[in-house]
């Protein structure tokens, strides 16, 4: 059980991996939010043919003040469904509080619950010193060294759909700085185009990224992990697909609530 977990855990990390989203050149990024408090966005995640569980992301209806910084506070909250939910019950939430100005992480939490298996963790910011500091429940805190450009696994969902992805040619490659747990990672995104694909809601243009993934064991083929990110100012990931050795991850959107901007499907 404890493998099936760990491997749980790595595709969720992996497919996070696409949020943790700055370029090393100007990317036509607008630092004008896509998004205001409230927001709500569902996506329910599948194994191959069953449902295995459901994704709520969220931002609270209320700005909040973390190192003099006015933030929005943001949650990803995961849960098993179905059989999965008997085999691996999951019950995670991810947050970051991220200034409405520079769109940074000034703090991160999450709570992991995965069957017996228990995680609570907060990380704190001090971007005078570029360093943050990692303090998980029951271990001796860590001290990160960051670069200003970091993003958490939840910030950077948000940070991405600040891109302005129509200043991207296909095959373009971005670079990736991440924060996870007490470590920092970087990686390499490619830029694979547009594309149009049907959802719940109906047909919706999109641009889709793909991390860059190292050798592993988990994943197959050139591009593993994409995303399709809404072509409209809302900027919404509207699927996020992972294909393993054994079957694939997929995370469908199937409700959303207070965006920013109109949103049409045809």
């Amino acid at each position: 059980m404890n493998k099936i977990r760990f491997g749980i855990q790595k595709v969720v990390f992996a497919l996070a991996v696409t949020a943790f989203l700055t370029s090393s050149k100007p990317t036509g990024k607008v630092f004008t939010a896509a998004y205001f408090p409230g927001e709500q966005i569902r996506y329910r995640v599948h194994y191959g043919f069953f449902n295995a569980g459901e994704a709520y992301m969220r931002l609270t209806d209320k700005y909040y003040l973390v190192n003099n910084k006015v933030c929005f506070r943001a949650e990803i909250i995961g849960n098993s469904t179905g059989a999965f939910d008997k085999m691996i019950r999951i019950r995670d939430v991810w947050g970051s509080y991220f200034d409405t100005v520079s769109f940074q992480p000034q703090k991160s939490f999450r709570s992991i619950q995965e069957n017996k298996y228990r995680k609570r963790e907060e990380t704190y910011y001090d971007y005078n010193a570029n360093r943050a500091r990692v303090i998980a429940e029951n271990d001796t805190p860590e001290v990160v060294n960051v670069v200003p450009a970091i993003q958490d696994m939840v910030s950077g969902y948000y940070f991405l759909r600040l891109q302005n992805y129509n200043h991207l040619r296909k095959n373009d490659t971005l670079k990736l700085f991440g924060i996870f747990e007490d470590k920092t990672y970087n990686f390499n995104i490619i830029y694979l185009g547009k594309t149009r694909i049907k959802t719940k809601f109906g047909k919706s243009n999109t641009f889709v990224i793909s991390p860059i993934m190292p050798e592993n064991k988990l994943f197959k083929g050139a591009h593993p992990i994409r995303m399709w990110i809404s072509d409209d100012q809302n900027r919404i990931p509207l699927k996020i697909e992972a294909e393993l050795l054994l079957g694939s991850v997929e995370l469908d959107i199937t409700d959303y609530a207070n965006l920013k901007y109109p949103i049409r499907f045809e």
